[in-house]
């Protein structure tokens, strides 16, 4: 067994102050009371686990600086959505407050989070407690704790997909943290005075919490949607007919790397066992126990399960946590290759009623001159009570919409400039996209405000092989983190420098393997005359229903990388 962590190994800064933060209280209480646009390192790294990050404006950073004023400084609020299911009323009451505190944009996540930004210091506390009192919270959206548990946001009612849903909600409320942190700082105003609180035992977490983020996912074989092995935790429900007989149960998920740093890197979760349909919550809490005691805590950038699992292998994986769960960890059942349904567009729920899958670029909802897509589903959430469920694609399912209404409105989307599914093409409704510049201090280069020029390119390149309709998963990161997945994709376009990329092809659309590194650096205006080479080959040499990602897997880099050197000659 190799040791996660070295016995004389001196933990990590962050480690110290979550040890004497007095249940993730610090001093953030007086931090808030002193004003100010920002807050110290400490505050910044405990506000984590209250889904808030401080952030600046980069883009007026160098000015700024030049007339002698300070940054531009605000704050990311993350809302905790289980499974991304929203009621009409609380998306109204999100929607509001975009206005009331943030910059009139909300951003969908690929964590089916939403996302304000733009909030200032002094609205912090508000606009956390208008979040709670619409019956939703930021609580634990971020930091060293178990994140937004995700699923398939699908709302057919189905058993199967209804329990996905209660699952998720199961696991986000029994996973939170015992501390009353979050309720003293932003809800009780009473108790914001109390400096001198101690902290509660945590019996889950331990006093210093995890030793990094801790992600779950749920999915069925034929719905993958989440992306489930990209998580720490992922589950898949098992069925005979209709009746669930239990979950294949994987952990070692996770996709940040370091970019020059060997020793991280990315992983998909590995297959480890099988528990019954009454035994997922204590799975889930055997896995957060396995990374809370064994997890690297002097090194943050080798912190997340997906190390130990990788050190230790399933064997010793499967033992501990047969150890924490009090009995012998089941081998997992056989289940069918994972599938990744269509959900745009409109789909019958099954009860009578419909849904319409409605894409959000890059998941950001705003008004612009081109579309006024906030207004669009503002006025249909209002006038006909359809409920919102966010994607883990970043987009945006509107359900319980009853017959009649559909065509008014696609209506209603179509005079507010709002492009819809069958508009676009396939690359398109598939690509991902994070925030990165200006506001993520994380990113290297640009990636939400270049998806729309890139995928125009890429898309250009697909048309000119006859590959236009052909269904591909293009993911785009500004830096090596991977918030939009883009190792588990077909192709990854990951930040490298200010203007330049490293690529990644040889995954596939259903998320079941991982790209590899072809490129390192390739200029932003590249990328398209990089990737064309590779359809013309793909055009000519698949193998029958082969698709993208596999066949750069099986031809492998060195011949891909020659079809790309061939072209360049002959140009």
């Amino acid at each position: 067994m190799t040791e996660t962590i070295p016995p004389t190994a001196k933990p990590s800064g962050v480690e110290r102050l979550k040890l004497a933060s007095r249940g993730l209280r610090g001093d953030l209480a007086e931090q808030f009371a002193a004003g100010g646009t920002q807050v110290t390192e400490d505050g910044y790294n405990l506000l984590k686990f209250h889904g808030t990050y401080e952030q600046h404006d980069r883009d007026s950073a160098t000015e700024r600086k030049q007339q002698g004023l300070e940054k531009a400084y605000s704050f990311m609020v993350r809302v905790r959505i289980p499974g991304g299911a929203l009621t009409a009323a609380q998306y109204l009451a999100l929607d509001a407050l975009a206005d009331r505190y943030a910059n009139a944009t909300l951003r969908v996540t690929t964590r089916q989070a939403i996302q304000f930004h733009g909030v200032l210091k002094g609205d912090l506390r508000a606009h956390i407690a208008a979040i709670n009192h619409a019956l939703l919270t930021t609580q634990c959206a971020c930091g060293d704790v178990v994140r937004n548990v995700i699923t398939s946001p699908a709302p057919r009612r189905t058993p199967r997909h209804q329990r996905l849903l209660a699952d998720a909600q199961a696991l986000s409320t029994a996973l939170l943290p015992a501390s009353r942190a979050y309720h003293e700082l932003f809800l009780d105003a009473a108790a914001q005075a109390d400096l001198g609180t101690e902290a509660e035992p945590e019996p889950l977490y331990g006093p210093a919490y995890l030793p990094r983020k801790f992600k779950i996912a749920l999915g069925l074989p034929e719905d993958n949607t989440a992306d489930v092995l990209a998580n720490d935790f992922a589950a898949i429900a098992l069925y005979e007919a209709n009746r669930l007989v239990g979950y294949n149960i994987a952990v070692g998920g996770g996709l940040g790397m370091t970019h020059n740093k060997a020793a991280t890197y990315p992983r998909l979760a590995s297959l480890v066992g099988f528990v019954g349909p009454d035994q997922l919550i204590a799975a889930a809490q055997a896995a957060i126990a396995l990374h809370r005691d064994h997890g690297n805590r002097a090194d943050r950038r080798r912190a997340r399960l997906k190390y130990v699992v990788e050190d230790n292998g399933v064997e010793w994986v499967r033992a501990r946590l047969s150890e924490h769960l009090g009995f012998a960890l089941a081998p997992p059942r056989l289940m069918p290759h994972l599938a990744m349904p269509e959900l745009l567009g409109w789909h019958r729920q099954g009860d009578g009623l419909f849904w319409l899958g409605v894409p959000l670029p890059s998941g950001r909802i705003a008004d612009t001159d081109e579309a006024k897509l906030r207004t669009a589903l503002r006025i249909i959430v209002e006038r006909f009570g359809a409920d919102p469920v966010l994607t883990p694609q970043q987009d945006l399912l509107l359900s319980n919409v009853a017959a009649d209404a559909r065509d008014d409105i696609e209506a209603i989307l179509r005079a507010h400039g709002v492009t819809l599914a069958e508009q676009m093409t396939p690359l398109a409704r598939w690509a991902l996209a994070c925030p990165a510049l200006p506001t993520c201090g994380l990113a290297l280069t640009e990636a939400e405000r270049v998806r729309a020029p890139m995928v125009a390119s890429i898309d250009a390149a697909l048309a000119r092989h006859g590959l236009g309709e052909e269904r591909i998963s293009l993911r785009i990161t500004g830096c090596p983190n991977g918030c939009a997945r883009p190792y588990a994709g077909d192709i990854g376009i990951v930040g490298r420098m200010p203007g330049f990329y490293a690529l990644y092809v040889g995954g596939d659309f259903e998320g079941t393997v991982l790209s590899f590194k072809l490129l390192d650096k390739v200029a932003e205006d590249q990328i398209a005359a990089t990737l064309e080479p590779l359809f013309a080959a793909f055009a000519g040499q698949r193998l029958d229903g082969e698709a993208f990602g596999p066949f750069c897997r099986r031809l492998g880099a060195e011949r891909l990388l020659d079809e790309i050197s061939a072209k360049r000659q002959a140009a």
